[in-house]
């Protein structure tokens, strides 16, 4: 079959590769017909997460039809479609069993790698490094899915694959995101990353009942997208963040910020940014924590810090003087996609969002390579690009 493969930092090919087999009782086929690059897959890309190997296949949102499944899988029938979480469950496990999917005990086959560098293991994930299972991903023409009586869903007739491929991925990533900051009535909330799962957080912010949320980007069209949605949106390259928040909340601050960046944020954006790319850049740190620490300065005291947005290892310079002082709550996660995919799929249903908004290209697996670098480099409007095998 045709995949996307990693070969080293900014090398993805598309090349043949072989077929996935059941190799478990319950697992299951899918023939792919829609997945997409990720933010977090440009990690990968960009080589910022360890062990990865040449060859591994890459992607971690998808979609299909089922083609074959395993002797034990009493779920799933050839011709199902389905969408695909990114975590890998057993739904049998302590975490499993309390809704925590993205703990899963048991669907990293090797933990010891992950916890050598966290303490414990997550589950597994989808084309995402050794450190989580070292899976195939789903940008190819076929995928194996473990555990398939308990992860992928089915989707209603009615529904187009663009409509609910994002339920992989970014559309629960972003619904945790804002589900985190416990919104009110006349909350404000702030956005920090105006990408595909920024997006997300800010039309699920205002599902919630946010009464105003603060979009903060530099990419025109990431912007121009955010005020689509009706949030207030601030460039980071012409204003300071903190000065605007605090004119906008009277001094306040944001009722809850969300993290929707990770490691990787704009080195440029201020002088601690340049620092944490400098260390980076001679390892002497592993991650980029500007926005964490914005974030933190731009919360009101007893308000929450919701981050979603990746981050690899040690953070450091974190101002936990201000989070302790001023009574800050932290809520982060892996998101357990599969405890949030029913209420999604009925919310996408009954009309209440269609996550396809964010869609700017759509192509073929052979021209995925050069959409990595588009996506990356942020060129012709790219904010979320769709493939189909």
């Amino acid at each position: 079959m045709k995949a996307l493969t990693w070969h080293g930092k900014h090398d993805i090919r598309c090349e043949r590769v072989p077929d996935p087999k059941i190799e478990a009782g319950r697992d299951a086929i899918i023939k792919v017909t829609a997945c997409a690059i990720c933010g977090s897959d440009l990690h990968l890309y960009n080589g910022i997460m360890p062990d990865m190997h040449s060859g591994d296949i890459m992607g971690h949102e998808t979609m299909g039809e089922v083609v074959e499944v395993g002797k034990d899988n009493k779920k799933l029938k050839v011709g199902d479609r389905v969408v695909v979480p990114f975590t890998i469950s057993c739904g049998e496990c302590f975490f499993c069993k309390r809704g925590f999917f993205s703990g899963c005990e048991r669907s990293n086959p090797d933990p010891s790698k992950a916890k050598k560098l966290w303490g414990s293991s997550p589950a597994g994930l989808f084309g995402y490094t050794h450190l989580l299972g070292g899976y195939s991903g789903g940008q190819a023409e076929y995928l194996r899915v473990p555990y398939a009586d308990v992860g992928p869903i089915k989707v209603p007739d009615g529904l187009t694959d663009e409509q609910v491929l994002f339920l992989s991925d970014i559309f629960p990533t972003g619904y945790m995101a804002a589900d985190f900051c416990n919104i009110q009535p006349g909350d404000t909330i702030a956005v920090w990353g105006c990408g595909p799962v920024g997006q997300m957080a800010i039309k699920s912010a205002f599902i919630l009942g946010a009464e105003r949320v603060i979009a903060i980007d530099t990419v025109p069209e990431r912007l121009a997208l955010a005020e689509k949605s009706r949030a207030i949106t601030l460039d980071f390259m012409d204003k300071d963040i903190y000065d605007r928040i605090m004119e906008l909340t009277s001094g306040r601050g944001a009722d809850a910020c969300i993290d929707a960046v990770g490691t990787e944020a704009e080195p440029s954006a201020s002088w601690d940014s340049r620092l944490d790319r400098i260390k980076v850049a001679t390892f002497m740190g592993t991650d980029r924590p500007h926005v964490l620490r914005q974030a933190i300065h731009c919360c009101r005291n007893f308000g929450t810090i919701s981050i979603v947005g990746v981050y690899g290892g040690f953070l450091d310079k974190i101002p936990m003087g201000s989070a302790i002082n001023r009574g800050l709550t932290f809520r982060m996660a892996q998101t357990p996609v599969q405890h949030y995919l029913p209420l999604l799929m009925e919310r996408i249903q009954k009309g209440e969002i269609d996550p396809s908004f964010i869609i700017t290209h759509r192509a073929t697996l052979e021209e995925g390579p050069d959409l990595y670098r588009t996506f990356r480099d942020k060129q012709d409007g790219c904010i979320k690009v769709v493939l189909k095998p």
